[in-house]
């Protein structure tokens, strides 16, 4: 009987297998409908109007608190910690110990010595782990994800958590107030209270404007809903169901699913036997036409997905001597491919052609068919030049995007082609039917793509500058 992610590993005899045919089924953004109108106005809202986002069930909320835990952020993250002040968050990002990127999420620091961990599983695990094994004055609990599928039953969490974006996002949110808002500085924290109950706030900018993050007692879930939607009635304000949400990255360029890099690295050893087999990581749908024999292959380290300006190297920290002995001016850089439009038209028709088995099935607006994608990216001589990653279609851009790490020397304006669908008719997975597979032509260009991210986000991830 396997009861942990190693026993499962040694069962399998080969990972990389193991998670492509993987029988998790499709990844689902739980509770929130699909669509409240359509995902195409919802995904207009963010740019033309304002759209309210409820963040408050795909996510692991990670509470951790005690003397020593900045000690183990900082002995988990590529992050500096020499200055993170309270009521501020930042985007958190740990490695492996062969330097690989594990997962990432936001961490807040809401009191002295209490920070909460908000992100997908991978990176709330890992730092359980610690917490749990590395001997730190520490105290903590998971609340984990809602369930994808909860049949009816009731559904809880500790907090709500919502956002409130798009251009006339500032004048619902002042609305709220009753008056003018202090607009703090980027990923600080402030309060308000909304219908005579205080929430906390982040001053965020998801759809590449002003707008913030609110959270509290998750109780009030309903009761600020309603608010925040009869505030911004006037403001063409739009509730944006779980089927656009997930393809608000296209358009603001952050990968969020790459593959922990936990399966082989002897440092993981005792972290493999620590995970239940029935874990994130054990169960993971690796998906796309990327293929390789080692799992090794799949890892992503910071500079490839855009993380390269947050590792620091003034303190220790698991993965630091991998990540010194990379170059990081030879590391693939993260892109953004735009699709060629006839090539899309042919995948996307594909589902009624009665003559052949056709292409793997796209689904709009977000076309992932796996919780970690991997697509090649090929070049005009057929050489793998990089890895497409996240892929969809935005009704504001009005084409196939997807975003990707390619090779330092692959310029903006170039034209590659993506590998859409998996080798030998496909995988095992149950998203996946038998198909052919197809090169899509593909134009490399900036990310973030929307044009207002790029001009109008505070820097970090998304941009050249720093967080």
């Amino acid at each position: 009987m396997t009861t942990n992610l190693q026993q499962l590993i040694d069962s399998k005899g080969n990972v990389v297998d193991m998670l492509r045919d993987s029988q998790l089924g499709t990844y689902i953004y739980p509770v929130v409908p699909a669509e409240f109108s359509n995902w195409r106005r919802e995904q207009k809202a963010w740019r033309e109007t304002a759209v309210l986002y409820d963040q408050s069930h795909h996510m692991v909320n990670f509470f951790l608190s005690g003397p020593d835990a900045l000690k183990l952020l900082s002995h988990t993250g590529i992050n500096s910690f020499a200055n993170f002040p309270l009521n501020t968050a930042k985007q958190f990002v740990p490695t492996a110990s062969n330097g690989g990127v594990i997962g990432d999420g936001i961490l807040f620091h809401e009191a002295e010595n209490d920070y909460v961990y908000v992100g997908r599983a991978p990176g709330a695990n890992w730092l359980q782990f610690h917490a749990e094994t590395g001997g730190y004055d520490v105290e903590f609990r998971y609340d984990d994800r809602s369930p994808s599928r909860p049949y009816g039953a009731a559904v809880g969490r500790e907090y709500f958590r919502f956002q409130i974006q798009g251009p006339n996002a500032w004048a619902i949110i002042e609305k709220l107030n009753g008056g003018t808002l202090e607009k703090v500085k980027f990923f600080h924290m402030g309060s308000m209270v909304i219908d005579g109950v205080e929430v906390r706030t982040l001053r965020h900018g998801m759809a590449g404007a002003p707008g913030l993050e609110l959270w509290g007692a998750y109780e009030h879930h309903g009761k600020i809903r309603d608010a925040i939607l009869e505030a911004g009635a006037e403001f063409g304000i739009e509730p944006c169901g779980s089927r656009a949400y997930s393809s608000n990255t296209l358009e603001s360029g952050w990968i969020p699913s790459p593959l922990p890099a936990i399966y082989s690295s002897e440092g993981e050893r005792a972290y493999r036997e620590w995970l239940p087999s029935n874990s994130y990581e054990a169960i993971n749908a690796l998906a796309g036409s990327f293929v390789s024999d080692s799992i090794d292959d799949y890892y992503l380290n910071p500079w490839e997905l855009g993380y390269g300006s947050f590792v620091k190297f003034d303190h220790d920290f698991i993965g630091r001597e991998a990540l010194e002995a990379l170059e990081p001016e030879q590391q693939r850089q993260k892109v953004t491919l735009a699709w060629n439009d006839e090539d899309l038209a042919k995948i996307l028709t594909s589902v009624i052609d009665r003559s052949g088995p056709g292409y793997q099935f796209f689904d709009l607006p977000n076309a992932n068919y796996g919780s970690s994608n991997y697509d090649s990216v090929i070049d005009a001589d057929g050489n793998n030049v990089g890895l497409s990653l996240f892929t969809g279609v935005t009704a504001n851009e009005r084409r196939g995007l997807s975003l990707a790490t390619v090779d330092r020397d692959v310029p903006v304006g170039a034209e590659v082609r993506v590998v859409w669908g998996e080798p030998d008719g496909g995988s095992g997975k149950t998203t996946v039917e038998p198909h052919e597979q197809i090169s899509v032509r593909a134009v490399v260009s900036p990310v973030p793509y929307a044009e207002t991210a790029r001009s109008e986000y505070q820097g970090g991830w998304r941009t050249t500058g720093k967080l």
